[in-house]
């Protein structure tokens, strides 16, 4: 344990108490009452509590511990308490370790009268070493070296006192401003400093022994640079430009401008004051200015483009918030009126005198000024003219020139003298920007009058209307005569003179007379022609003067109808399938109008009794009835005749081709001709023919099963022992490998597989599985066919050929199975591996895997009980995936 420490302090200082204890004992700091801010508070040994903390914290945010264990105030404390605590709190943030040191801190004056309540308290009035504050004025005239403090400690009483200061402006950028004498500790400036470059210095003052011993801690020491107003305010641009539309209302913002002073801020020195001190044009005064924001506002609605469209002023900014010793600039501000229309186009003159020919077309007859005192080449400038008046017929159209901006009256439907010989059009005329509201309210459109006199000129003939119609009925008599088409003299409103000629005449029916322009009937009327369309018939006259002047026109002949049509049945041809069908709808036209046309009467012609018999007819309605069939008539091509009459009694006979068919739809069956007798027979349809096909090929099949019955029944039946798996035969629906394994019982299989056996190819065993049929060996060497869905009995047919029938439900038993296959499939297994020149065979006894159901050709192998004497004729009647095998075994 190390004795207690007490370093004491001046007023307003910390007098410090650091009690040696052991690592995180709890240390008490003696303060005043009244901390500063950022001001040392005491020191706190953390090494000696926790040597590895990385990260150091404070319980109260009042204070701020630094590495070396060092206490700052953040803010300033006033300790309205005689103590007040906070926790420094130390941790290892790698291995999670902390540990804490309580820091309390207790009045100077508590603590004295505590520790010397018997001793007479000694007090000091002031400590010199303590930060004093200190300020110059910048750019100061001297004399250099200014002086500007002492700095001093108390302990120099006791020894003898070095001094000597560090920091910027000492041996820092500006190096050598300021030095302090050693043994004095006077601090000095050495030459003038601008505020605007350097705002203060901090300088750190040392007291040291001359043996290097510090009694005093580092003593921070704030040099000030007071501001002095030697900058002026400057202006941000150099001319500021604003627009504003004339007609303003008072107090509209033009613009802001704006100035910096790099004086000190917040002080009289940077306080900017704007004002306006010249106008050009000097009157009238229009404008205003903020005195502190620098914003310019109208002080009059008068503002007008057409009078004066650009304002010069002049602009002061001064500091000192403008006071005559305030340091001020000037600028300029130009000020653009802008335009809106509140002005109207007028026309220079109110009547207009113009004249025209008539007949003409796409002419220009007049052109019309404006004056508009608005901004050129601008909307509020640019001109839309209008017809108001006399314009009903849509004779006249006007324009405007982009370029002069007049307005252009052209004729775009030509006049006619003879109809109108004067016409009076009223033209307007407004902007293309709508009319300004705040400008007046006047009317928004000047109007003038245009008067246009229509010029006479000789004319050629008039072909008007240029349609025209005459009335014809269509069977009129060749050589009828009818009012045809007029032209006329539009002088004269007379036709004399006037020559006609036909241009086009479809058909060539009619004549034209050429002095009067009637027609004549040249060849009859039809109103049923397919030129004709709505019974009208179409030809165009050409009409022409003395002169030779032309116009052409079209006559169309109105065919009044004539019933000379008898109602007709347009489908010729009429299908009737007997299994679907018992009738047919039949549909009459009559070309003539419907006055002369329906409702129709449907009968049989009558001239054979056959058709009365067979045929019989229905009304549906007006133009249709049912055609159909009766007594049952055959397949056959009928030609049934069908009268129709209308309303008036024309008639006429359709004789209908009527073909009754075996069919399901019309489109299945068509009727053929036979060339040899010219008689009809029916063409079979598509699902006919099919189902033809299909019934040849099942018989077919039916066939070829009966020939291979006949040849299984044909042959000897043979006797084949039982099977050695149990005397059963299972049949299953997969296919799977057979078993490599061969197995050497009593000499049936002493060697590998690999040869096989000539000559000899028949059946172990065969037969048919299907459904629930079970195949089974049985005893006396027969195939036992057991069915499931018939009878219990067991039918037995020879395994290659077929044979007899016979019921026997006795079996072998394994031990009589066994004795007689043993020697001769011995036999067998030996012939297999010999060829005909009794040498080792290429192949041996073969394994096959199941092919599936039996047949009644029966299977094939190369062991078999058969001789080689036998015949093989068997083997011709294999099923396909049969002969393969079959002729691989006829080979050997």
């Amino acid at each position: 344990m190390c004795a207690p420490l007490c370093l004491s302090a001046g007023p307003g200082h910390a007098k410090i108490l650091i009690i040696a204890s052991e690592a995180c004992k709890n240390v008490t700091l003696h303060v005043p009452s009244k901390l500063d801010a950022k001001k040392l508070v005491g020191r706190v040994n953390l090494k000696e509590c926790f040597k590895s903390a990385n990260l150091i914290r404070s319980s109260d945010p009042d204070f701020h511990i630094l590495e070396d264990g060092s206490v700052y105030t953040t803010n300033s404390i006033l300790l309205s308490l005689e103590k007040r605590s906070f926790t420094v709190l130390l941790s290892n943030t790698e291995n999670q370790e902390e540990k804490k040191i309580f820091v309390f801190l207790e009045h100077q004056t508590k603590v004295l009268k505590k520790r010397h309540n018997k001793e007479k308290v000694l007090r000091r009035g002031k400590r010199r070493w303590a930060p004093i504050p200190c300020s110059m004025l910048e750019n100061s005239l001297g004399p250099f070296p200014l002086f500007l403090q002492q700095v001093q400690s108390d302990t120099a009483q006791n020894y003898t006192i070095y001094y000597s200061i560090r920091g910027p402006g000492v041996d820092q950028e500006p190096r050598n401003l300021f030095y302090v004498e050693r043994d004095t500790g006077n601090l000095y400036c050495t030459r003038s400093v601008d505020r605007e470059q350097y705002e203060s210095f901090e300088l750190i003052a040392f007291a040291t022994t001359p043996d290097g011993y510090t009694p005093e801690l580092p003593l921070s020491l704030l040099i000030k640079i007071e501001d002095e107003n030697d900058n002026y305010p400057i202006f941000t641009e150099e001319t500021y430009t604003f627009t504003i539309l004339e007609n303003s209302r008072v107090g509209s913002t033009v613009g802001q401008v704006c100035a910096t002073d790099k004086d000190e801020p917040d002080t009289m020195h940077t306080r900017l004051k704007y004002s306006i001190i010249g106008q050009v044009p000097p009157s009238p005064t229009l404008f205003s200015m903020h005195p502190s924001t620098g914003v310019i506002t109208t002080t009059s609605s008068q503002l007008d483009r057409e009078l004066i469209d650009k304002y010069q002023l002049k602009i002061k900014v001064q500091d000192m918030d403008g006071q005559y010793f305030g340091l001020q600039t000037t600028s300029t501000c130009i000020i653009n009126i802008g335009d809106v229309n509140d002005h109207l186009p007028t026309f220079t003159r109110t009547s207009y005198v113009t004249s025209v020919k008539e007949n003409t077309v796409d002419v220009e007859i007049l052109r019309v000024t404006v004056e508009d005192k608005d901004l050129v080449n601008t909307a509020n400038w640019r001109a839309n003219y209008t017809i108001l008046k006399g314009n009903e017929n849509g004779n006249f159209k006007i324009v405007t020139d982009p370029k002069t901006n007049e307005g252009i009256l052209c004729v775009v439907k030509p006049l006619n003298y003879e109809e109108k010989q004067q016409v009076i059009v009223q033209i307007g005329v407004v902007n293309e920007a709508p009319f300004s509201r705040e400008a007046s309210s006047r009317s928004a459109m000047s109007t003038a009058t245009v008067t246009v006199n229509v010029e006479d000129q000789d004319e050629g003939p008039e072909c008007n209307p240029p349609i025209q119609t005459v009335r014809m009925k269509e069977n009129a008599a060749v050589g009828t005569t009818s009012n045809g088409y007029k032209a006329y003299d539009p002088e004269t409103r007379s036709s004399s003179g006037i020559r006609y000629k036909k241009l086009t005449d479809p058909t060539g029916w009619v004549t034209v007379d050429e002095n009067t322009g009637s027609i004549k009937v040249f060849r009859s009327l039809d109103r049923e022609a397919e030129t004709i369309r709505n019974g009208i018939y179409n030809i165009t006259i050409l009409a022409s003067d003395q002169k030779g002047r032309t116009c052409t026109g079209t006559l169309g002949i109105i065919l009044q109808d004539v019933n000379d049509n008898g109602p007709f049945i347009p489908k010729q041809q009429v299908t009737i399938c007997k299994p679907t069908m018992s009738s047919a709808e039949i549909v009459a036209v009559d070309p003539d109008e419907p006055i002369n046309g329906p409702p129709f009467d449907f009968s049989l012609e009558s001239s054979t009794s056959e058709v009365q018999r067979m045929w019989r007819l229905e009304k549906i309605n007006d133009t249709a009835a049912r055609l159909s069939y009766q007594n049952d008539p055959a397949f056959d091509k009928y030609v049934v005749p069908i009268t129709v009459r209308d309303r008036l009694g024309l008639s006429s006979v359709s004789s209908l081709d009527v073909t009754l068919c075996d069919c399901i739809t019309e489109n299945d069956c068509t009727f053929r001709v036979d060339p040899r007798t010219g008689g009809g027979g029916i063409q079979l349809g598509k699902w006919a023919i099919l189902a033809i096909l299909l019934g040849i090929a099942l018989l077919f099949c039916i066939l070829f099963t009966l020939v291979c019955g006949a040849s299984q029944t044909s042959k000897p039946l043979k006797v084949i022992p039982d099977d050695l798996a149990q005397q059963n035969l299972i049949v299953s629906n997969t296919e799977a490998p057979g078993d490599d394994k061969v197995y050497s019982v009593n000499g049936f299989a002493t060697q590998t597989v690999g040869a096989s056996a000539q000559g000899i190819c028949g059946t172990v065993g065969s037969g048919v599985n299907n459904g629930g049929q079970t195949i089974e060996m049985v005893k006396g060497g027969h195939q036992t066919l057991e069915s499931s869905q018939r009878t219990g009995h067991h039918h037995t047919l020879d395994s290659c050929r077929g044979g007899r029938v016979e019921v026997d439900n006795s079996r072998y038993t394994y031990s009589e199975w066994h004795s007689f296959t043993q020697p001769r499939l011995g036999e067998k297994v030996h012939l297999c591996n010999e060829d005909e020149n009794h040498k080792h065979a290429q192949d041996y006894v073969l394994t096959y895997n199941y092919e599936g159901r039996g047949s009644v050709a029966g299977s094939v192998g190369c062991c078999s009980e058969q001789q080689e004497e036998d015949g093989l004729e068997f083997l011709n009647n294999l099923e396909p995936k049969f002969r393969t095998l079959a002729e691989a075994c006829m080979k050997r």
